[in-house]
């Protein structure tokens, strides 16, 4: 028996309104979420078409589905990746094509399905669980007939062969969500072993954001206030009213504690790095998630806060990374330090919804740049004013040296007021030379810490 997908009735008006206009075909993104018994399609988005695909109308009018760009579609699906909140996800493609072209669907599909989960996967730092779902789905819809193909494809298996599944829609699902919110204080230290010089400095905070990563993995999450048993229900205790949980409107405030507990028989260990310097995180981020009301187990929530925590430190390192890279700035011989201002959050309600989306803002940045951002990547329209400013920037100096660190706001140890400070600052620690000893030891509490010293 195939897969059950239920989908938010105004993505079907949604995708009936997409005109071809002379194009061969459309394609576009599914975004949801997976569950043990369905899954949920909230939001569909085309594909924005490249300049010279608008030049050229005639050429794309005769061209194949074997010629769809894969390259751009897969951009397309990790810039819409780093938009979506914890819970969410890319869970497949959809394609809107001529009668013509209608057997002709199937294999640009198949690889353009595997090819948009590879490039998002890499980006991760975490991996997904043996349980979850692995299916993701391709929808092909004839804009003559109308008549929908709906199939899926096992990801996790390269061979997989094309598998029926049911396309359902359903008026006020986007409605029936739960979300999870949490503010989480980081302070990442990431030494740059000589070892390791060969590797670009971004590549070097992947791995050593991958440390903290197992950090967040391991931490003890309390759900308002509460340790709650993982398998258990998160609504449990809930009111309700005949015979339904009123769980549009609710909102889980959760903590996290990110000390690791070790076993009793685990031996402290210490390892000598020669270290070429460094990379500093620290400071304020807000972290959101949303969950299904259907049913929603614990362990489904702090799986999807988790990743969120994890998606939103990665990728404002990465976009930083690159706007680097595309603006070109050189490195300044004649400071000492080096500071770099990462974006910070800003979120963004899907029309009807009680689910927000995400963007990120650098400080130069207009809100009426957020928005048009917003509208090319998502195809939907938003107002300037439904902008919800998460985090409030703040000014740093900027200069280099042979030290760099990061941060993520200028608080230090003082609690965040609404809006949260989170001034991200990259201070590069380039000490050549420099011997970092890391002692892991165990406390009397069980507790483990890292030790950074010159």
């Amino acid at each position: 028996m195939g897969r059950t997908y239920i989908v938010e009735e105004t993505v079907g008006q949604y995708l009936s309104n997409i005109n071809l206009q002379g194009k061969a075909f459309v394609s576009g993104l599914l975004i949801g979420q997976c569950s043990s018994q369905k899954d949920y399609i909230i939001l569909a988005t085309r594909t924005p078409p490249k300049e010279e695909q608008n030049e050229n109308l005639k050429h794309q009018q005769k061209a194949k589905l074997d010629n769809l760009d894969e390259e751009w579609a897969t951009e397309h699906a990790n810039q819409v990746s780093r938009m979506l909140p914890g819970g969410l996800l890319v869970l497949g493609v959809f394609i809107i094509t001529t009668l013509e072209m209608g057997n002709d669907f199937q294999n640009a599909l198949r690889r353009l399905v595997f090819a948009m989960e590879k490039s998002m996967n890499k980006r991760r730092l975490w991996n997904f669980t043996e349980e979850e779902i692995s299916e993701r789905v391709t929808l092909h819809i004839c804009s003559s007939t109308k008549k929908i193909f709906c199939r899926t494809y096992d990801i996790h298996d390269p061979k997989s062969s094309a598998k029926p599944a049911d396309w359902k829609y359903q008026n006020g699902l986007s409605t029936s969500w739960l979300s999870l919110e949490c503010i989480v204080h980081i302070n990442i230290h990431i030494p740059l072993s000589t070892t390791s010089v060969s590797y670009t400095l971004e590549k070097n905070t992947k791995n050593g954001l991958a440390h903290w990563a197992k950090q967040i993995e391991n931490g003890v999450y309390l759900i308002n206030g509460q340790v709650k048993d993982e398998d258990g229900d998160l609504l449990e205790g809930q009111k309700k009213s005949r015979g339904n949980v009123q769980a549009t409107s609710h909102s889980f405030d959760v903590r996290v504690l990110t000390q690791l507990l070790l076993n009793s028989d685990h031996r402290s260990t210490a390892t000598v790095q020669i270290c070429s310097g460094s990379v500093n995180l620290k400071g304020a981020v807000k972290c959101r998630a949303y969950i299904h009301s259907n049913k929603p187990k614990v362990k489904d929530a702090v799986q999807a806060m988790k990743r969120d925590i994890l998606n939103t430190v990665a990728d404002r390192c990465e976009m930083l990374f690159e706007d680097l890279l595309l603006n070109e700035i050189p490195e300044k011989k004649d400071s000492e330090k080096e500071f770099h201002i990462l974006p910070h959050r800003v979120f963004i309600p899907i029309p009807g919804s009680t689910v927000m989306l995400c963007d990120y803002k650098f400080g130069d940045e207009s809100a009426e740049e957020m928005r048009d951002h917003f509208i090319e990547m998502l195809d939907h329209m938003i107002q300037i004013e439904d902008l919800e400013i998460a985090e409030e920037i703040n000014t740093a100096c900027m200069s280099y040296s042979v030290n760099t660190e990061a941060s993520l706001d200028n608080t230090d140890d003082e609690q965040p007021k609404q809006p949260i400070k989170a001034t991200v600052i990259l201070k590069i620690q380039q000490n050549i030379g420099v011997i970092a000893a890391v002692a892991v030891a165990v406390l009397a509490a069980g507790i483990s810490f890292h030790y950074f010293s010159d």
